[in-house]
């Protein structure tokens, strides 16, 4: 019989053997406690989550806040300042002093901090003024949880490398009738806005000439008095209303020649969404003919997804079909979601199909059901 063997090669650890940065991928995706603790695993790993380009923060994993901001404090302060700090996720759970958070903040941007989420779960937390004038910043997520905590969002940002922004229950100051918190954003081509509003339900302009991806995400209580749009370059655009009550969101442009607002035909965009996530329906018309002039204006759109909702809205315009409809004759998709294939007005879709004969309506009935089932446990 043979004696069996241990050879020490089958002992070596292939893992700690791997690259510095394939190792620094695999830390990206821990939560940051979990990072630090595999310093313990072998000399290989003692230092190694100290060059991490990515951290997750949150205070689900202490038992008070003061725990939590010591240790985060202490994390952003003993990592490797020499490399950049690239991404930023940072959740908190409770009520934190404003020093302490500042204090982690302003850490952070000292760090040339490129992509950072902020997610405030039950407390109306005051956000450091050092976020907003992060000159390395090029991605940006606020997101404030609770329903009715609607923070001010500050009248002057300097962000010049910002390309992303997204914003979730934030109120932005007006003047003279108007707010116009993004001018200043030279770079900015996504921009997604939920729940937000503006003081005194006055008027919303979002004026950029970089933007080409524009999300607004609103109840019927949060509606602005008007959206103004001044956005040449705008190639997507989604729109959706919880309860739509009072559709009554105007497309503008800013003409060079004028000095005032005029209507666009929003030539340049191409993807279109618009849900409405509520079975009434108002029974006044004017809903229906601004969502039909909707149609009419984005004329040269190739995509096209809407709720079933949205189809019964339009159905509301008097004598749909006698209405001559020139539009969407580049349309190559209509999607239809929220339904079931007997719930769609057969009539209204081929009201919207009859000027492309090239496009095709994609009907994703299992999938559907779902994103509806979540929507209505989680949204």
């Amino acid at each position: 019989m043979k004696r069996e063997r241990h050879n020490d090669d089958e002992k070596e650890d292939r893992l700690s053997n791997l690259s510095e940065c394939v190792l620094l991928h695999i830390l990206s995706f821990l939560n940051a406690t979990q990072a630090v603790q595999t310093c313990i695993l072998s000399k290989r790993w003692n230092n190694l989550w100290k060059l991490l380009p990515t951290l997750r923060l949150s205070s689900w994993y202490f038992y008070t806040m003061n725990d939590f901001t010591q240790y985060t404090t202490k994390i952003l302060s003993l990592r490797d300042h020499s490399t950049a700090l690239y991404y930023l996720r940072f959740s908190i759970e409770g009520m934190v002093e404003p020093q302490p958070l500042e204090t982690i903040l302003n850490c952070a941007v000292s760090q040339n901090l490129k992509r950072l989420r902020i997610f405030l779960y039950y407390y109306s937390i005051h956000i450091p003024d050092c976020i907003f004038s992060c000159h390395t910043l090029t991605s940006l997520k606020l997101y404030i949880r609770h329903p009715i905590t609607t923070p001010l969002f500050p009248n002057s940002l300097n962000l010049p490398a910002l390309t992303n922004l997204s914003l979730t229950r934030f109120e932005f100051h007006s003047r003279d009738g108007r707010a116009e918190p993004f001018s200043a954003l030279e770079k900015l081509s996504s921009l997604t806005i939920r729940f937000c509003k503006v003081f005194d339900a006055e008027n919303l302009s979002i004026s950029s000439a970089t933007l080409t991806n524009l999300t607004i995400q609103t109840k019927e209580e949060l509606n602005y008095g008007k959206i103004e749009l001044s956005t040449p370059n705008l190639s997507t655009f989604a729109y959706a209303v919880i309860y739509p009550k009072s559709l009554y969101l105007r497309l503008f442009r800013y003409s060079a020649s004028e000095t005032l607002w005029s209507m666009s035909n929003l030539s340049s965009v191409k993807l279109v969404t618009i849900y409405g996530h509520n079975n009434k329906l108002s029974e006044s018309g004017n809903i229906s003919l601004v969502l039909l002039n909707w149609l009419i204006e984005l004329a040269n759109i190739e995509s096209l997804i809407v709720s079933l909702n949205t189809l019964k809205v339009l159905s509301l315009v008097p004598d749909l079909l006698k209405v001559e409809f020139a539009s969407l004759y580049r349309l190559k998709s209509l999607k239809v979601k929220y339904c079931s294939s007997a719930s769609i007005p057969k009539e209204i879709m081929n009201f919207l199909l009859q000027n492309a004969p090239s496009a095709s309506a994609y009907l994703r009935f299992f999938i559907n059901l779902i994103i509806l089932f979540l929507s209505r446990f989680f949204g």
